[in-house]
């Protein structure tokens, strides 16, 4: 049976450089903030019918149901048959507010504070749960949890649902609201986090990332299904490719061996060759150990002078399990505009970091192609995405 293709008609986005599609590429093309990078303004209050119901979910949770709503409001009237359309919306860390606020209202004012909601906001899976009850999608309802590469993971995995014929439409992605007192500690002491709280991808002066929440979530879509209903497709996941590095709980495999591997077998799910692909959205964290692993890697697999580069951390900083999607979406976005956003700070090469060709200080047009975006996460998992521009009608 021939593979089906899975194609893009819906996104929704929001991290610490804009909430929404407009403001969010504006702001990757925008100074970058310094600091910690919450995504200030988000009014949850729209998307629930009053304050109760709204109390009832973490704020990872309200950002999923937000994307969600701006994505299917592009990708227009899906009339699904609710069997065949799933979601796929995974997490590096879940409910971690509500996990923290509850056990202060428990230490503090006593067991009977403790919220009864508390179990299903702290869930991993409660994003997806909760976008599948509002909208009655009874196909796969899943979430992914493996770190840093928990979207880009989700994202592939409902893109398999509907090449194999399980499903026609998914709605995939991921979301993080980490920032609590406990959780950016417990970073800080493993010492992740940057020392002069700027994120500045690949750079000889970096010393951590930058934490930061977020959300991405894309409407994924059989190519025939689509073009059936009239929908604007707006990109191709063309492939897909996850491997582990079996090597370490926090540290890359040495010489980048699992993301060389992760990129070459997405590389061959597409169809594709290394000289096929014009740019790579890096998982470029910031840190110094994964950049540079980063960067041998993605040298052994396309060599010099290779294709461009980028890392949109240095805007947005490191949402975790959400940035896959965060990063998908910005590449799904620089293909519609015809505009690359830079890799923001970075300023000094490294002279010890395998040769790549970074896009810094300025944006560019470019005749979008091809693109690979790169999550890696900790405990070895790799992610890859191969995303192209929508395919000839």
């Amino acid at each position: 049976m021939s593979r089906r293709r899975v194609v893009v008609t819906g996104l929704g986005v929001m991290a610490a450089c804009g909430i929404g599609q407009e403001d969010f590429f504006s702001g990757l093309l925008s100074e970058p903030p310094k600091g910690l990078r919450t995504v200030a303004g988000f009014d949850p209050a729209p998307h629930f019918a009053n304050a109760k119901e709204m109390r009832r979910h973490d704020r990872f949770t309200q950002f999923a149901l937000a994307c969600a709503a701006e994505a299917l409001e592009q990708a227009g009237d899906l009339e699904p048959d609710p069997d065949r359309v799933g979601v796929w919306i995974g997490t590096g860390v879940g409910g971690l507010m509500s996990i923290e606020t509850c056990m202060l209202a428990h230490f503090v004012k006593g067991p009977k504070r403790v919220s009864p909601f508390l179990i299903p906001m702290m869930m991993a899976n409660a994003a997806a749960a909760a976008v599948s009850m509002r909208y009655g999608y009874q196909g796969p309802c899943e979430s992914t949890s493996t770190a840093c590469a928990s979207a880009t993971q989700s994202i592939g995995n409902a893109a398999e649902l509907i090449r194999h014929g399980r499903c026609d439409v998914m709605l995939a992605g991921g979301s993080e609201c980490s920032s609590s007192p406990t959780g950016l500690q417990g970073f800080a002491n493993m010492t992740a986090l940057s020392r002069v709280g700027i994120s500045r991808p690949f750079d000889l002066e970096r010393d951590g990332f930058m934490h930061a929440e977020g959300c991405g979530v894309l409407v994924l879509e059989e190519l025939e299904h689509a073009r059936a209903r009239g929908a604007e497709i707006i990109a191709e996941v063309a492939g897909y490719a996850s491997t582990a590095d079996a090597y370490h709980i926090t540290a890359p495999s040495p010489g980048g061996a699992g993301a060389v591997a992760c990129m070459e077998r997405a590389l061959d799910d597409a169809g594709l060759a290394p000289s096929d692909i014009v740019h790579i959205n890096a998982h470029g964290t910031s840190t110094p150990l994964n950049d540079a692993s980063e960067a041998e890697a993605i040298h052994k697999v396309f060599g010099s002078p290779g294709p461009l580069v980028t890392s949109t951390k240095g805007v947005t900083g490191h949402a975790l399990g959400a940035a896959g999607a965060i990063e998908a979406a910005a590449v799904v976005m620089s293909i519609q505009r015809g505009v690359l956003p830079p890799t923001a700070r970075y300023e000094t090469p490294d002279p010890d970091m395998a040769p790549i060709r970074i896009l810094a200080p300025d944006p560019c047009e470019w005749e979008p192609g091809p693109s690979i975006s790169n999550s890696f996460g900790f405990g070895g998992h790799n992610g890859c995405l191969v995303i192209s521009p929508p395919p000839a009608a």
